[in-house]
């Protein structure tokens, strides 16, 4: 693995045909997510690859998981202001599937207001981790060090039913 700068690394993990646009946010503008409504452009990451492969697990239909994924590691740098939302400030179930609508109102607000590059919100997957958002209209989203894709496998005995 690449050497790490002394600022913070977040992780994303995509399949391997999209890892040349990983960070563009196009995926999140064109279907919406979590934290954002469809039209919205934003970059979902994890402050680990340990959580990027679960929230990734949890969302892929075994039968209809890529061949080959990568996991893409980007720098945030020292001084870099990070927002952060904490579950005290959340709806009450905001961990549901789906995600409340006021989670999507959350997320597309900070992205149109522009205050930060990153937003820190808790993990629904994992609620005492944290993953980590990106707003590619942001101008401070140009200092962010993407590193090159790296081959990622899930070890086998995750699918087994």
């Amino acid at each position: 693995m690449p050497p790490r700068t002394a600022g913070r690394t977040v992780w994303r993990l995509t399949s391997a045909r999209h890892g040349g646009h990983a960070f563009d946010g196009e995926g999140a503008r064109v279907y919406g997510g979590r934290w954002n409504h469809p039209g919205t452009a934003i970059v979902y990451c994890s402050a680990t690859l340990s959580l990027a492969a679960l929230e990734y697990f949890v969302h892929v239909e075994p039968a209809l998981a890529p061949p080959s994924l990568v996991a893409i590691a980007a720098d945030l740098p020292p001084g870099l202001e990070i927002e952060t939302l904490e579950i005290e400030a959340l709806p009450a179930a905001w961990r549901s599937y789906p995600a409340p609508e006021r989670l999507r109102d959350l997320g597309t607000g900070w992205v149109r207001s522009k205050r930060t590059a990153v937003l820190q919100v808790p993990s629904s997957v994992v609620p005492h981790e944290m993953n980590v958002l990106l707003n590619p209209a942001h101008p401070d989203f140009a200092k962010i060090r993407l590193h090159d894709p790296e081959m990622f496998a899930f070890d086998p005995r995750m699918w087994k039913g």
